[in-house]
C-alpha cells in the first residue's frame, strides 16, 4: 500500500536568528528537499501542512524557513522532528520509485517462481541502486538494472527478477 506522506528530512537544529532550521535530507538530496513549497509534520495521527517560506542548500543540508517559526527558540522546539512530503508533490519518471514503496515488495524469480524474499533496504551505490532482499535463510543483493529487474508492481507488491548467471553463488 502506497504511503500518502513520505519522510523528506529530519530537523537537526536551529540555524541563525530568523527561525530557520537545518535539515538532514531523508530523500535523494538537500537540493531536492529545498525545492518543496510545503512540507508536513506529524501531529498524533494527522499530518499538518506547513508552508515553506524559503529554503537553500548549505553543504549537504537544507536550510529551511517554515511558516510560523520566527525565532531560534521556536526553531529549537522542532529539533529532531521529521518533515514529510506529500507523494503528489513529486512526479517521478517512469521506472523510478520511492524507496518506501519498494521496501517489503516480494521478490520472485520470473522463470521459476521461486520467492527470494522481501526487499528490506535499498543501497544507493552511485552506479545503480542495489536491493537488499531478505530471504528465509539468506540475504540477496539484487542490482537494480534492467537485465535483472524485469518488472516492479507496486500495487501488487511484487518484483520479478531474472538473476544474471552466478549472481547469487
Amino acid at each position: 500500500m502506497k504511503k500518502e506522506f513520505l519522510e523528506a528530512g529530519k530537523i537537526i537544529c536551529p540555524h541563525g536568528v530568523r527561525g530557520e532550521v537545518k535539515v538532514m535530507p531523508l530523500c535523494d538530496s538537500a537540493e531536492l528537499l529545498a525545492e518543496f513549497e510545503r512540507l508536513f509534520m506529524r501531529v498524533g495521527r494527522e499530518y499538518v501542512e506547513i508552508p515553506v517560506e524559503r529554503s537553500r542548500v548549505f553543504k549537504d543540508r537544507a536550510i529551511i524557513k517554515l511558516k510560523g517559526t520566527d525565532s531560534p527558540e521556536e526553531a529549537e522546539k522542532l529539533r529532531n522532528s521529521l518533515l514529510f512530503m506529500h507523494r503528489d508533490d513529486l512526479i517521478l519518471d517512469e521506472e523510478t520509485y520511492f524507496i518506501q514503496d519498494l521496501v517489503n515488495l516480494e521478490v520472485r524469480d520470473a522463470d521459476t517462481g521461486f520467492v527470494y524474499g522481501k526487499i528490506a533496504d535499498v543501497l544507493q551505490t552511485g552506479a545503480n541502486d542495489v536491493y537488499v532482499v531478505q530471504g528465509e535463510d539468506r540475504e540477496y543483493l539484487v542490482p537494480a538494472i534492467g537485465q535483472v529487474v524485469l518488472s516492479t508492481d507496486i500495487d501488487n507488491e511484487l518484483m520479478l527478477i531474472r538473476p544474471l548467471e552466478g549472481l547469487f553463488d
